[in-house]
């Protein structure tokens, strides 16, 4: 093997060994993306909202990955119940199922920084970013609540409710140093039932949970307005910390995401080296066709297009006289009485033929003789005959 190669392969080894080891070596930087994932033990994941959502409803919570469309198509005769949603987007066939079910008497409860502009438009109201500062509180309207607020000091959304209709009732409002306090937590009278909508979801995040002041007295407040039933929540799968495709999930996992590079740092040495261990392809070269064959038809079809039947027996006449003489070892000066009764007596053939035979040769050798078709066709298979 070229020593320039195994010099290659070498330095490419000891290079992804030390990007491992430097990779190990790393600290884990904290995700801090706002993905609502049920599954995400990152700061802003719902994983213990998730563990404790059981409690928090009663055990009578019903956790499903359906959109509502479908969901209440296959369940068109559900009681009065109620709905809850965090941060996942509603078609408009499923936003026309949940209005018809809180017409009917469901309480629905839609925890978002983005309400779609169809169900704005339907309840009247108008949500937009209207802060951008980094701390802020948010605080209920209700006086037996005023203690249970909740201090914001990582990344807060700055959303908020615009232009309520006038009989949308205020629950909830974020407070803030720079700015005038703005809605964030309203309730909607519509049919037989309510909307509640909250514009902040960090309240439900693992880190708020866990580190939050009063997080879990304001998350219980928060809730306390449903009325105490079965909860469907309709669990969004769709979430940016899932991962979209396999070689995601490994590159997400430390451990196979090494096994990964391992792999492809194997599978590039053997390239390397199997390369020139193994022989190339001996080329297949095909032998020279005898065509000599192929020669004497086209000979033989020049002479008969041209009609020298004259010449084409001259020269058969002569090829036998040279067999004659090299296989035979007889005399062919003198096509006598004498040369007839040796090639009878060497070839077996009767003798008239041959009489006939060298006949024909003579009046071949003849150039003054009168040569037609027949007697060339003639002579020549009397010449096979004789030398079989």
């Amino acid at each position: 093997m070229n020593k320039t190669i195994k010099t290659y392969g070498i330095i490419l080894f000891i290079v992804i060994i030390f990007l491992a080891l430097l990779e190990l070596s790393k600290k884990d930087v904290t995700n801090w993306m706002k993905n609502f994932d049920v599954t995400e033990k990152t700061p802003f994941g719902l994983f213990v909202f998730n563990q404790e959502a059981d409690a928090i409803f009663g055990k009578k919570l019903q956790r499903t990955v359906t959109s509502p469309y479908n969901f209440y198509n296959d369940n068109a005769k559900i009681a009065p119940h109620n709905i809850f949603v965090v941060q996942k987007r509603i078609d408009r066939q499923s936003w026309e199922n949940l209005l018809k079910q809180v017409s009917n008497g469901s309480d629905a409860m839609i925890v978002s920084t983005q309400i779609s502009p169809a169900i704005s438009d339907t309840l009247g109201f108008v949500q937009s970013m209207t802060s951008f500062e980094e701390r802020s509180t948010m605080k209920f309207t209700d006086q037996k609540f005023s203690t249970d607020s909740l201090h914001l000091d990582k990344f807060p959304s700055g959303n908020g409710f615009l232009y309520i209709k006038k009989d949308t009732e205020i629950l909830g409002y974020t407070a803030e140093k720079e700015r005038k306090n703005q809605a964030n937590f309203i309730k909607i009278k519509f049919g037989k039932g309510n909307f509640y909508l909250h514009s902040e979801p960090l309240f439900l995040t693992n880190y708020y949970l866990l580190y939050g002041k009063n997080s879990k007295k304001y998350l219980e407040d928060v809730f306390s307005y449903l009325p105490y039933r079965k909860t469907v929540w309709f669990v969004d799968t769709t979430g940016s910390g899932k991962s979209k495709n396999a070689l995601s999930f490994i590159l997400s996992k430390p451990a196979l995401k090494y096994a990964w590079w391992i792999l492809l740092a194997g599978l590039l040495l053997f390239i390397i080296f199997n390369a020139k261990r193994r022989q190339r392809k001996i080329p297949i070269i095909e032998p020279l066709k005898n065509k000599s064959v192929e020669f004497v038809k086209s000979i033989g079809n020049l002479y008969l297009q041209e009609g020298d039947f004259h010449d084409m027996m001259a020269k058969k006449a002569q090829y036998f006289l040279h067999r004659i003489r090299l296989e035979l070892m007889i005399d062919t000066q003198n096509l006598d009485e004498n040369f007839a009764k040796k090639l009878q007596l060497k070839t077996g053939a009767p003798l008239e033929k041959i009489n006939e035979a060298i006949e024909l040769i003579k009046k071949s050798l003849d150039q003054y003789s009168n040569v037609m078709k027949d007697d060339l066709i003639k002579m020549n298979k009397l010449l096979d005959e004789i030398l079989k």
